[in-house]
């Protein structure tokens, strides 16, 4: 029974983080950004940085220790200013980056530029100063979690699912990229899809730096 148990939560899990890791966010606009200005190499460093950030967030909810953002408001708070405060200057960057002349901007050492590591560490630090993606998970994994279960090997389980799913989507995201690589390369099209991310990572920094 137990089995049957931990098969239903994963699949049930794995139906709600579906549409969560589907719905347009700043993640999609990085990994697009990044698959087209700085090659499959890099995006996919950023798309293995932020699976490595939701998986430690599954294991620290799973623990316990993501619960503190949840009962303590000044951890909370702290957590959500410095991630507004990064992903405004990311998309800050991204924005002033685009009022170059295009040849510049393709060779500019930017927030979308650089190897594998940089992508990596970029896509790390997005998911992990963004607590909504902790408060998510300590709202979440214990509604998922059978009697008799490890907390700890359940939520890595479920952390898990929600892994590869994003991988499979974003796997998805760098062949759309790659299809289209030679009209998104244009010089105006590139500027346009720069502004555009720069815009909605600033967004997305304004919105979890005024949002309760």
């Amino acid at each position: 029974m137990k089995a049957v148990d931990i098969i239903t939560a994963l699949a049930s899990f794995a139906v709600v983080v579906g549409f969560l890791t589907i719905t347009p966010g700043v993640d999609t606009a990085l990994v697009l950004r990044t698959s087209l200005l700085a090659g499959r190499g890099s995006a996919w460093g950023v798309v293995l940085g932020i699976q490595a950030g939701t998986l430690t967030w599954g294991v620290l909810s799973a623990a316990g220790v993501s619960a503190v953002l949840a009962a303590s408001r000044l951890a909370y708070d702290v957590l959500r200013w410095a991630g507004a405060a990064y992903l405004i200057w990311m998309g800050a960057r991204m924005l002033w980056e685009s009022r170059r002349a295009a040849g510049a901007a393709q060779e500019a050492a930017g927030p979308a530029a650089g190897g594998f590591l940089s992508g990596f560490r970029r896509g790390v630090v997005t998911n992990l100063l963004n607590p909504k993606v902790g408060v998510f998970y300590v709202a979440m994994i214990p509604q998922f979690m059978p009697e008799g279960v490890p907390h700890a090997v359940m939520g890595l389980l479920l952390a898990g699912v929600h892994v590869c799913e994003g991988l499979l989507w974003s796997l998805l995201l760098v062949g759309f990229t790659a299809l289209l690589r030679g009209w998104l390369s244009r010089p105006a099209v590139r500027r346009g899809l720069d502004q555009l991310t720069g815009l909605v990572v600033v967004g997305f920094g304004l919105r979890l730096a005024v949002q309760d």
